[in-house]
């Protein structure tokens, strides 16, 4: 059952499921949510507890309708003040992509309650060839039409192969059918706050990098990062190269979402980096 819980003013949403006193928290990324992880909620609880949350703006948490509240660092500060309501002392934390950008942020601003990092497509800096002018245009779609008509537009142009997708996305389409669309897509654009879209989008286009920082990490970190997903692979270099005894598990035949398409490979890099970390 869904929980929800105050922090910052607004309403958080999030899954807490199996057992053990360090969970492992999931922070989803852009236009996602904790849907994104929802197909390995068996395979995670027999890890140990997990907690999967839904940002601001995302999924079923509160949707602001003001730009000025949808940045980084005030994702990073929902992130410290759900784990304070939470009560969590200390926790593995896994950010996608985005979220990744906003764990980045919590743990150097709150670097004790981390325990251990993994950082999963994901980078220190704006992404390599992150499309200004798309995510701009999508921006004024969402704003001016709505996130619902949003996704239309993306799935009708899904089938063109001249689209901007990797091959692990479509073999991802092609193995779930419609469902890829019903069941995960279409449920997550459509909770999304339009006014997010376009604020977090510039976000992270504009980002102050942290590269320079990631020194300051501490914490036994993994980076996992899916073979094909070439706008995140240097990205992945950069924090293997800068966070020191960081590890690396690259997930075959994946790209932005291994989590889903490839999940055992996945799975795998999850329990061998909590085995790590916790001790088997």
């Amino acid at each position: 059952m869904t929980k929800h819980i105050a922090v910052n003013g607004i309403e958080m949403a999030y899954d807490d499921y199996g057992r053990g006193s360090r969970p492992l928290v999931l922070v989803h990324g852009f236009t996602g949510s904790r849907r994104d992880f929802l197909w390995r909620y068996e395979a995670l609880a027999e890890l140990g507890r997990f907690v999967a949350l839904d940002l601001r703006g995302h999924g079923d948490s509160t949707n602001t309708g003001d730009a000025r509240s949808y940045t980084l660092q005030q994702l990073a500060s929902d992130l410290v003040g759900f784990l304070d309501a939470l009560d969590v002392e200390s926790c593995d934390l896994l950010g996608h992509s985005m979220g990744g950008m906003v764990v980045l942020r919590a743990v150097l601003a709150d670097p004790g309650r981390v325990g251990s990092l993994l950082l999963m497509d994901t980078s220190a800096r704006c992404p390599d060839g992150l499309p200004r002018q798309l995510i701009e245009l999508a921006g004024r779609i969402a704003l001016e039409a709505g996130t619902q008509r949003l996704v239309e537009v993306m799935h009708a142009r899904a089938a063109d192969p001249n689209a901007d997708r990797t091959d692990a996305d479509r073999r991802l389409e092609a193995r779930w059918g419609e469902e890829y669309w019903s069941a995960w897509r279409y449920p997550n654009f459509r909770a999304m706050d339009p006014v997010a879209y376009g604020a977090l989008g510039t976000a992270m286009l504009d980002q102050e990098s942290l590269v320079l920082r990631l020194g300051e990490i501490r914490v036994p970190t993994t980076v996992i990062f899916g073979s094909g997903d070439t706008s995140f692979l240097e990205p992945a270099a950069e924090l293997l190269r800068g966070i020191p005894g960081a590890r690396r598990a690259e997930i075959p035949d994946a790209a932005h979402q291994p989590q889903l398409e490839n999940p055992a490979a996945w799975i795998e890099a999850i329990r061998e980096h909590l085995a790590q970390v916790r001790g088997a």
